[in-house]
């Protein structure tokens, strides 16, 4: 599954993780994606939809 919101386009974004030690891994940072039924262009269509989206209501969700 990608991950990546087909409304925002919101990604993966990448870094480094510091320990107390100062040792230094890299790690990615993954949205919350989930896959809903929402309402497109009148039909009901199954996309990957990030949580802000959902919740801001940026999308119409299909019952």
């Amino acid at each position: 599954m990608s991950r990546v919101c087909e409304v925002c386009g919101k990604g993966a974004s990448t870094g480094m993780q510091v320990s107390h030690s100062h040792i230094r891994t890299k790690k990615r940072w993954l949205p919350n994606i989930q896959r809903v039924k929402v309402v497109v262009n009148g039909t009901p269509k199954k996309i990957n939809v990030c949580t802000r989206c959902l919740r801001s209501g940026k999308v119409q969700r299909a019952n």
